[in-house]
């Protein structure tokens, strides 16, 4: 029988989740567990790159869920081409040392375009009037229809915002057991999301976060038994290792801090005002933050020179004394974490583990900018939680940051920031603490045994 490998990507999971997860730890019986590390910035999209290259980011280039391009004064949150990704990733690896080797991956971030020869990932059509049309990007392109004749569109609203629930992860497990009796992919790279929204919402360890461990423990053993049922495997002969990566851990927070308003009371941000509010002004600001949970990376006009090298200084100074700030990175301190690549900001400023980075820059909310209040993962220039809430008054997204009651990405030193992997066969993992750069040799050890 050929030798398959199926590696699952649940952000948020953790060891004490496992310990309640009796269908998991059924099915991973016989396995190994191991604490897993998530390097910083421990956040989706870095983590995801660093699992699948075996890299950090000075490697790879992914060094937040956004980038910033200086030349032409533009932000990219969440995008998803795949070409963002500067090193190898593991289905490449994988055509190479096993030619005849196919390959799936489905729903990880920056996966659009990537070459291996399933994928399915949301990309909703952008009509000229402005609204948009539920789709998604497949390889074969064909397949996107297929899978919604069958099952309906992708319940995008369900995969973030405030509507996000289990219904989004459960298209993406359905439409995976399609793929996997239609294809029968040799790897197979799964990326469920429901984790990420309790835990942020209300914390962690809340009643609602534990019932969310409940549900996807439900959707795992449906994906289990789908994927093997595709795969011929039984009882007797299961010739499919199953690998389950908690990417990172949320933990509590009940603080924020705001250092594009920093910037700005300190005369280094401007805005301009257009009908809909205040926005950022990229191109006249000598320094802006992009917040992505608990960090941000400030980028800095002309930082080679005289007075760009006074404004990181400047900027810096600002934060080495505020509350929900432990670490201002500059210069050569940035290798320290693997972010030494010009894509990162001049300064990286690190939270405390109790706080978190919001991006707004505006001083009164009457003039915030009009996607504030709405889903808008693109346009925003940073992360925002806050997009899981809903006012009922105004029926649109709360401008209060100190909603957020779980948060995610500073250093992993501490066990309680570790998540964790799972094998369903033994002697895979090279130790009991795992780096998530190991992922990458660990998938391809799980070929050669």
């Amino acid at each position: 029988m050929t030798r398959r490998v199926v590696l699952l990507s649940i952000p948020g999971l953790r060891e004490a989740d496992v310990s309640v997860m009796k269908r998991l730890r059924r099915l991973m019986a016989g396995g190994e567990l191991a604490e897993l590390v998530p390097s910083f910035p421990c956040v989706t999209c870095p983590v995801q790159a660093n699992m699948t290259t075996g890299k950090l980011p000075r490697d790879h280039g992914v060094v937040a869920n956004g980038f910033y391009w200086p030349e032409r004064h533009e932000v990219e949150m969440w995008t998803s081409p795949n070409d963002c990704i500067l090193a190898p990733q593991l289905w490449e690896v994988l055509a190479k040392r096993r030619p005849g080797t196919t390959s799936a991956v489905w729903f990880p971030l920056h996966s659009k375009q990537c070459t291996a020869e399933y994928v399915c990932t949301p990309a909703p059509v952008h009509n000229p009037d402005g609204s948009e049309s539920l789709w998604c990007y497949t390889r074969p392109e064909e397949l996107y229809g297929t899978l919604r004749d069958e099952l309906g569109h992708f319940p995008l609203k369900n995969f973030w915002g405030p509507l996000a629930n289990i219904d989004s992860t459960a298209w993406i497990v359905d439409s995976a057991v399609v793929a996997a009796r239609r294809f029968q992919p040799d790897f197979f790279y799964i990326y469920l999301p429901h984790l990420d929204y309790e835990a942020q919402r209300y914390g962690p360890d809340s009643p609602q976060a534990k019932d969310a461990v409940e549900e996807i423990d439900r959707q795992i053993e449906r994906l289990f038994d789908g994927i093997g049922e595709a795969y011929g495997d039984v009882e007797d002969e299961k010739n499919t290792v199953w690998l389950v990566a908690g990417e990172y851990a949320i933990t509590p927070v009940d603080h924020v801090t705001y250092p594009n308003r920093m910037l700005r009371e300190a005369g280094l941000l401007e805005v301009h005002e257009i009908d809909d509010g205040e926005h950022l002004d990229l191109a006249n600001s000598r320094a802006w933050a992009m917040a992505d949970h608990q960090f941000s990376h400030v980028f800095v006009a002309d930082p080679d020179s005289a007075n760009g090298r006074d404004t990181i200084q400047r900027a810096a100074d600002l934060f080495y004394s505020q509350e929900g700030i432990a670490q201002v990175l500059m210069g050569d301190q940035l290798a320290k974490y693997g972010l030494d690549h010009s894509r990162s900001g001049q300064i990286v400023l690190v939270s405390k583990p109790n706080s978190w980075q919001a991006y707004y820059w505006w001083l009164d909310d009457r003039h915030a900018p009009g996607f504030a209040r709405t889903v808008d993962i693109h346009r925003k220039p940073g992360y925002d939680p806050i997009e899981l809430y809903l006012d009922r008054e105004t029926k649109s997204i709360p401008l209060d940051a100190t909603l957020a009651r779980g948060s995610h990405g500073v250093p992993a030193d501490d066990p309680t920031r570790h998540a964790v992997l799972l094998a369903t066969e033994p002697g895979l993992f090279p130790h009991h603490i795992v780096a998530d750069t190991d992922v990458f040799e660990i998938v391809l050890k799980s070929f050669a045994t």
